[in-house]
């Protein structure tokens, strides 16, 4: 079976990433499974500088899910560039870097340091708060989804996917206007904005009160999201929320996503992306495809 897809130009074996965050750059998990029968490894963000994170608690537990308030804790992109980046050249999986930032100038730095690295894609997280504009994210406004793709795109030696933030009213629109800024693929969906109150302690469970709810339960709302991006852009899509079995993944496919990243999944499973990958061929055979292309985007 050929699992082979490409985005803006670059090949993967498979379609089957882990979503960033919840993989960090691989370290961790090298021990519980084969980083080279990934698609991809999709790292934690990386920020001009070293980022602290959120006060704890910072994780909880939800019905089908889970809470987080990390708040893109990393070390900066000189320790990135100096450790993460000569670990994952080690394996035969592509590496694509998550960027963030607070101000476009912040993106721009990483993008630019990493222009002359051997990465193969970037990943923009543009769910991040704008601080210029009042903390709205850069995702939750149009005019600022196109004009940070255009900066990036202008400096960028990689190719560039927009990961697009699920906290809005309209999530084609944002699919559009990144795509009108010169984007090479998106990303979605990042977290829901979601809540958990401790009625023991009467206290919120996390210490930022607001967190990004993942996991199973919000699997319905990312099929429903890719399907309508995928009618609405001609750019690849990752694909992501909630996907545990390659039955999940099958899903978003089959919806229109090109590939698709296994996030919550990793924290109880580590093997979960390899397993779904396997998963997929063995579905290609069951329906008789001989590419993942010939399901990709199938249900309309």
């Amino acid at each position: 079976m050929n699992l082979k897809v490409k985005i803006a130009g670059v090949e993967l074996k498979n379609p089957v990433m882990t979503a960033s965050g919840t993989f960090g750059s691989g370290q961790e998990y090298v021990e519980l499974t084969d980083l080279n029968r990934l698609g991809a490894v999709v790292t934690k963000g990386v920020a001009s500088k070293p980022w602290p994170g959120n006060p704890t608690p910072r994780i909880a537990e939800t019905y089908g899910g889970m809470l987080n308030a990390i708040g893109l804790q990393n070390p900066g992109i000189d320790v990135f560039v100096k450790r993460d980046i000569p670990f994952l050249k080690q394996f035969d999986t592509k590496i694509i870097v998550n960027v963030c930032g607070h101000t476009t100038e912040e993106y721009l730095e990483v993008v630019e340091r990493l222009a002359a690295e051997d990465v193969d894609l970037l990943e923009i997280n543009i769910s991040c708060p704008n601080v210029k504009e009042g903390g709205i994210a850069f995702g939750q406004d149009p005019k600022a989804v196109e004009a940070i793709t255009r900066a990036v795109k202008d400096v960028a030696g990689q190719p560039v996917i927009m990961k697009l933030s699920p906290n809005v009213t309209d999530i084609t629109e944002m699919a559009r206007a990144a795509e009108a800024g010169g984007a090479d693929a998106l990303s979605m969906i990042n977290t829901l904005t979601g809540m958990k109150i401790d009625v023991h302690r009467r206290a919120f469970a996390l210490a930022n009160k607001t967190g990004g709810l993942s996991g199973p339960a919000i699997k319905p709302v990312a099929v429903r999201m890719v399907w309508q991006c995928a009618q609405a852009v001609s750019i690849p899509i990752i694909g992501m929320g909630g996907i545990r079995t390659w039955e999940d993944a099958a899903e978003f496919l089959l919806a229109g996503a090109t590939a698709v990243s296994v996030g919550t999944a990793n924290f109880f499973r580590p093997n979960a992306a390899a397993e779904i990958a396997e998963g997929l061929a063995g579905y290609l055979e069951e329906v008789g495809a001989e590419s993942i292309y010939d399901i990709i985007g199938t249900v309309r």
